[in-house]
Order: structure tokens, then sequence, then C-alpha cells
């Protein structure tokens, strides 16, 4: 299989950055429509005049350093506050005392609010109160006496900056949590795949070099036992502790970062269409394992009818292993309008009740993993049934609109 690394972002900050430009912008302007409105009414215009044109030219020349939290830096938002506070303490020497006095608005306005709320979305509520209450200060100066109004505009500021930057640390705090579900879920989800594959093949290798190692005695018998010691090790390795991590999460400027490593195509796979499920189980029959097939096709995901045809594989396999080698098995191909059932009986002797679960407390994941496991991981089902003395039936389904396991949906 070829992989690749797909990087998802996970920020519910990018969008709090993206107001603040926007309210950065309009309320720059909207402060200066309010100077030009009542400029005959200022002391001295032309320090308001000269005030808008350093806070026009830095709000304009700032917004790429406001649209994420890389580039709101201390220096930058110390300079930011800097430019409000300055613009507030202005006020009484631009305007007419009795505006002022009055209750008229400062010179930057609302504008103050965004310098307050990027220190909220940046540093969470400790760094909102610290400049709110620079603010408030500012606003106590400017007027000279602590006004109805001015404590009420203090105090709304206030709240409303620290609730802003308990929730930006709440959302935060969120992120790295969600990362580090989806981390633990793509380890397992391959530590699973991992694990059938290896079920699939190096397990059953070693399982038949001990069987035919003690059969044969001798030093065959001495590698089969040490065949066996490694099967026993490589089956707790697989069941406890191997656990690949596909995904890791950052705590990065633009939110949770995770990076999926994910299963692409084969590149010698055809891309596009389903295929026949017949085709794939065809190489199963033989002497001793008997097929029953529809005359028409059965069309399924490529994805749908590789894992299919594998459970198929791990079912039998567990036939010859349990029941013997001169087990029969059959195998019944339905092909329903909405799903595809696949049937795997045989005429053993049967599983004793909660044998299955012993089985994978002790590591032998065939059933949990290579069968359930893979039809699972396509929205369909296995269900086991065993009688003891009338041998044990496997019966799986698999809907014929596949989720892909690796994330994109494969249709009929």
């Amino acid at each position: 299989m070829a992989r690749r690394e797909r990087v998802m972002r996970m920020s519910v900050e990018q969008p709090l950055w993206r107001a603040l430009t926007a309210y950065r912008v309009l309320t720059m302007l909207y402060a200066v429509g309010l100077f030009a409105t009542a400029h005959d009414e200022f002391a001295r215009p032309w320090v308001a005049v000269a005030y808008f044109a350093v806070l026009g030219v830095w709000t304009l020349a700032t917004l790429p350093r406001v649209t994420n939290a890389a580039g709101c830096t201390k220096r930058f938002l110390t300079a930011d506050l800097t430019i409000a506070i300055a613009g507030i303490l202005l006020t009484p020497v631009a305007d007419a005392h009795e505006r002022v006095q009055a209750g008229g608005p400062t010179l930057p306005s609302i504008w103050t609010a965004g310098s307050v709320l990027a220190f909220a979305i940046k540093g969470g509520w400790r760094w909102a109160a610290l400049a709110s209450s620079l603010v408030a200060a500012a606003n106590l100066v400017e007027r000279g006496s602590p006004a109805r109004d001015t404590v009420h505009n203090v105090i709304l500021v206030c709240i409303a900056s620290i609730a802003i930057g308990y929730v930006v640390e709440v959302a935060r705090a969120s992120e790295r949590t969600l990362a580090r579900a989806l981390e633990i879920e793509a380890a397992t989800r391959e530590r699973e795949r991992l694990a059938r594959d290896i079920h699939d093949s190096v397990l059953q290798v070693l399982a038949m070099v001990q069987r035919r190692g003690a059969v044969i005695g001798g030093e065959a018998a001495e590698l089969g036992r040490m065949a066996g010691e490694q099967e026993v090790a490589l089956r707790t390795l697989v069941s406890g502790g191997l656990v690949p991590v596909s995904r890791v999460s950052e705590d990065a400027a633009e939110g949770a970062v995770v990076r999926a490593v994910e299963e692409g195509p084969d590149e010698e796979e055809p891309a596009g269409g389903p295929v026949d499920l017949r085709a794939l189980l065809a190489p199963y029959a033989g002497a001793r394992v008997s097929l029953a097939e529809p005359g028409a096709p059965v069309r399924l995901a490529p994805v749908a009818a590789r894992e299919v045809a594998a459970a198929v594989g791990a079912a039998l396999d567990n036939v010859r292993k349990h029941a013997g080698e001169q087990a029969r098995a059959w195998i019944l191909v339905e092909d329903e309008p909405d799903e595809v059932i696949v049937t795997v009986r045989d005429d053993g002797p049967g599983i004793p009740e909660g044998r299955l679960a012993q089985a994978e407390g002790e590591g032998r994941l065939g059933v949990a993993l290579s069968i359930r496991g893979r039809l699972r991981d396509l929205g369909g089902s296995a269900e086991l049934i065993s009688v003891p003395g009338q041998g044990t039936e496997v019966e799986l389904k698999v809907p014929k609109d596949v989720k892909d396991p690796r994330g994109k949906a494969e249709r009929r």
C-alpha cells in the first residue's frame, strides 16, 4: 500500500482572529466617522487628525498580524494597546472640555476593545484582565473622575474580554483533547490492521512450523518449539503493546494539528469501478471446500471485496486449524439488494462456550480482528454461531454502499 500524510487543522481560534480583523477595520472607520461628524466641536482638531492618520495606517498595515496567533506577538500586542491608550489620553487634548465631561467618545472609541480582545484570544482571560485594567485606568484618567457611564463601559469591556479569554482557553483544551482522541483512534486502527496482516501471514506460518516440527521430531521439534515461543511473543505484542502512532497532535498557532498517515491505493490496483467478489473467493474452493455463488457477478467496491475475501480466508484458516485438515467447509454467497452476505460453515466439532473470549484474552485475535475487525471497518458485521458437535457457521454481511476505512467513500 502506498502511504500519504494528510494534515488536518482543528481551530476554533481562526474564526475569532478573522472576526477580530474585520472588527478592527470597521471600528477604525467608525471612529473616523464620529470625528468627521463633529470635528467643528473639537478644540484642537489637528491633534485628532494626526492621531487618526496613525491609527488608520497602523490598522491597515497590521491586518496580516491579527489573522493568527503567531503574528500577535507580545511586542505587537503591547504596541497595539499603547496606541489605543494613547488615543484615550489624547482625547482631552483634542476635544473640548465640555464634550469630555458630558461623556463624549474617546478618539479611538470602540476600536480600543479590539486591542483588548486580541489579548484575550492570544493569552486567555489573564491577559484580557491585564489589558482591560490598563484601558480602564486610561479611561478614568481621561474623564478625571469615575463617572457613571465611564464605569459602565469599563466594566462591560472587562467582563466581555475576560469571558472571551476564558472561552478560548476552554476551546484550546478541547482541541487538544480531540486531537489526542484522534491520535488514539488512528493508532488503534493501525494496530488492528497490522494485527490482521500479521495474523494472516506470520502467525499462521509460525503455528504451522510449530505443528510440523512436533510431528517430524528431532531438530525440527526444537525449531517448532522456538517458533511456538515466537508466536506467543508476537501475539502478546500485537494484542497489547504494538501502538504505532499514525497521528500526532501539536499545540500550534493554527490550533490542534493532526497529521494522519493514511494508506493510499496500491499502485498496481486499477482505479475506478467495483470488482466481482466471486473471482476473489474462487481460489478458496477445493476438494474439501465447496463454493456456492450466484450466476451473476457479485459487485463490491474493491476495498470491500478484498476485506471480505480476507475474512473468508481467515475463517477457513480457523476451520483447518481447529476442525482439522479433513474437515469440510462450505462457502455460500448471497447477493441481496443492499448488501452481500457470505456464510462459511464447517462440519467440525464446534467451539466450546467461552472459548473465543479466552482466545482473545490470550492474544489469539483471528476472529476478533481478521474477521470481525475487517467487517466492522466496512460498516458490516460478522456473526459466529457454533454448537458443540454440530460445527461452526460464520455469517459475514457487508453493505454495497461501503465507506472506505481510509476515509473516503467507495460506491457501487
